[in-house]
């Protein structure tokens, strides 16, 4: 598995969840420390989501392409 399939799909998704987390962890009213390192989590999940998505997908066998997911598409 090379390094841009990992990224396709785990890297960048991670990150995602990663700011996810940190909008959960900045809101939740229970524990303090949470709350308080929930701008930083959100801040390094929106970096490294700013890294991984520059970071272009596979490309397919001999075609030169990209591969692409279908769904994405707009």
């Amino acid at each position: 598995m090379s390094f841009r399939a990992i990224n396709q799909k785990y890297l960048e998704p991670g990150s995602q969840v990663l700011m996810v987390l940190g909008i959960v962890a900045l809101c939740q009213p229970w524990n303090m420390l949470l709350h308080t390192y929930g701008l930083t989590i959100i801040l390094i999940g929106l970096i490294g989501f700013n890294i991984t998505s520059k970071i272009a997908p596979e490309e397919e066998a001999g075609t030169g392409h990209a591969v692409r997911n279908p769904g994405a598409e707009h």
